[in-house]
């Protein structure tokens, strides 16, 4: 089956809503024309009883006429007009008495009908709207008096109405779809521009972006949307190109260090210290190029991906510990004071291993850019069911202007400014994704000259199992 198009399918969704809306008002319309016929008829009929009931005496138990003769020249007396049919019943349910135009023909008294109530019967094959009211003396029940009125001009209006909105329903349904289709096609004008703009932009072509149309409608803040959508994808990649151009250069930089190395190595007889010289230096750069690979593999894995996560209970203050304990060479060779402090025993549901990434990131960074003999504090608290880690160094501090770039991959504030501090400039890269995948608030305030604090906000009661699969 073809689909239909999109002008069409809103057209079509159109006059269904229509469609449905004018049966509710052509339904309201019948139901009240025929509540304004069948009121008419039984007032007419309510107002012929208390007339019938001011003409009857009843003496011993016996319905007697005060006008006979009026009786029989009412003009109700031919089955042709618009007549009142009459009759009275004894309390048997014979009759005692009926309306001449009533001829051969009777009133039938349905026991089902409780009394003074309207109801549709039948006389010849035609439909009638009768009543049945019971005549009483001092409470005694001695018959019936039973009145109708025809509903044959009644029903020829309704059936009349009702032949009118059948045939017109679908005459305006249709001229409905032709309008409605025509105004969509107008209005999906904009649409096609956005087709005609997005099959011109492409991988090596991201500049283009759609024009926004006049009107701050719908379409204009979709074509926003698409608009911020390709600026975020053009930044992710000119991201992108440029991690791979630093990525490449960083793992060229130590190979061809390597290599220079071993080429000046070879060229002449040289002695031992020398070679081990050479060598120990090869090995330091092979030793910074395992880590940065490691570093880069670790990115990659983690991208974005929270199926790699392996939740557990992590206790925080013992992962701490352990940190310190395994960077306690560099603490020691630098006389770095370190201070521990925690209110209690904290757990959390995480993954254990990027949480000791991130530990072991933070401390690494804090004592490599701490001066000798300065000072390093971890301290942890709760408030308001958050666990705060402050992880605190008095060392060369970050630049203002550099707080936001520092999360870029590769990028190292005031590097040339201290040459005798290594690094990859992927730690707080690592940092920041592992936060972002365990959720956890990551903030960093620092001064120059003055020191440098990493804020860590864990929720206490953070199940991973729970977290959206990205």
């Amino acid at each position: 089956m073809k689909q239909l198009s999109f002008k069409n399918r809103i057209a079509l969704n159109y006059i269904i809503t229509t469609g449905l809306l004018i049966l509710v008002v052509f339904f309201t319309l019948y139901s009240i024309v025929k509540h304004a016929v069948y009121s008419h008829i039984d007032n007419d009929i309510k107002v012929e009883i208390q007339n019938l009931r001011k003409q009857i005496r009843i003496i011993d138990n016996v319905i007697i006429l005060v006008n006979e003769e009026e009786w029989e020249e009412r003009e109700h007396n031919t089955v042709d007009i618009n007549p009142v049919f009459v009759e009275f019943l004894d309390v048997n349910k014979k009759i005692v008495e009926k309306s001449p135009n009533l001829k051969n023909e009777v009133l039938m008294f349905d026991k089902t009908v409780p009394n003074f109530e309207l109801f549709d019967t039948k006389i010849r094959h035609n439909t009638i709207r009768q009543i049945q009211v019971p005549l009483q003396v001092k409470a005694k029940k001695i018959g019936y008096l039973i009145i109708a009125m025809p509903l044959k001009d009644s029903r020829l209006v309704l059936d009349s109405l009702f032949n009118i909105m059948m045939l017109s329903f679908p005459v305006i349904l249709l001229l409905l779809f032709f309008i409605a289709r025509f105004f969509a096609g107008r209005s999906i004008k904009p649409i096609n521009a956005i087709i005609n703009t997005s099959k011109s932009i492409t991988k090596d072509n991201l500049k283009n972006r759609i024009p926004l149309p006049r009107t701050h409608d719908e379409l204009y803040t979709l074509s926003e949307n698409i608009n911020n959508l390709l600026n975020r994808i053009e930044d992710a990649i000119e991201r992108e190109k440029q991690f791979t151009s630093d990525a490449s250069h960083e793992l060229r930089t130590p190979l061809t260090v390597i290599k220079g190395t071993l080429e000046v190595l070879i060229r002449k007889p040289r002695d031992n210290k020398e070679y081990e010289d050479k060598i120990n230096y090869c090995i330091n750069e092979v030793d910074h190029l395992n880590i940065l690979v490691d570093e880069l593999l670790m990115l990659a894995r983690f991208e974005n991906q929270r199926q790699n996560i392996l939740p557990e209970s992590v206790y925080l203050n013992a992962v701490i510990l352990d940190v310190i304990t395994l960077k306690s060479q560099n603490i020691n060779s630098k006389n770095i004071k370190i201070k521990f402090e925690a209110e209690e025993d904290y757990f959390i549901k995480s993954d254990n291993y990027l949480v000791v990434t991130i530990f072991r990131n933070i401390i690494s960074n804090a004592v490599k850019y701490t001066n000798n003999r300065g000072e390093v504090s971890v301290f942890l608290s709760k408030q308001n069911n958050k666990i705060i880690c402050k992880i605190t160094d008095n060392g060369i501090g970050i630049k203002k202007s550099d707080l936001e770039a520092i999360f870029n991959p590769f990028f190292r504030s005031n590097s040339a400014g201290h040459p005798e501090i290594k690094g990859t400039g992927l730690g707080l890269s690592i940092v920041k994704r592992f936060t972002e995948l365990l959720d956890i608030q990551f903030h960093i305030e620092s001064k120059m000259n003055v020191g440098t604090t990493v804020i860590l906000e864990f929720n206490e009661e953070t199940n991973i199992l729970e977290l959206p699969v990205s």
